[in-house]
């Protein structure tokens, strides 16, 4: 076997490799980070999170949560065929809070742009103060 038939052999093996790894369901956030600024104790405020599946095939959002109660998500339950748009919201609470509350919302999917070891994950951020 000649050497440049080869190595053509061996990129194309590495390119079809490549390609079957990218097959699947794939996320992607118009944003993964929000500020609300300055609100009044009390407030609940929420903010929307946009995301489209660019993948080839149904992405399926299994959980979204915050490790306070303060902070809920609400996402779809349904599964998002690719191409489409979804969104997830997430209200914060400031009910008892005082000044900077940074908040981390994790998303498990089945998007295979995601490690599945390391979740997504989405953040907000808001200055509370006194009423």
């Amino acid at each position: 076997m000649n050497f440049k038939y080869g190595l053509f052999l061996l990129f194309a093996f590495f390119q079809l490799s490549a390609l079957a790894q990218t097959k699947g369901p794939a996320i992607e956030f118009k944003e993964d980070y929000f500020d609300f600024g300055d609100i009044k104790q009390g407030a609940v405020v929420e903010h929307t999170f946009h995301f489209t599946n660019t993948g080839d095939s149904t992405l399926l959002i299994q959980k979204a949560y915050s490790t306070c109660g303060c902070t809920v998500p609400s996402y779809p339950k349904e599964g998002i065929a690719p191409g489409q748009s979804g969104q997830i919201t997430v209200k914060f609470n400031s009910e008892g809070k005082m000044g900077l509350n940074n908040k981390i919302i994790t998303i498990l999917s089945n998007a295979r742009n995601i490690a599945a070891d390391v979740p997504q994950r989405l953040s907000i951020r808001v200055n509370v103060l006194p009423k």
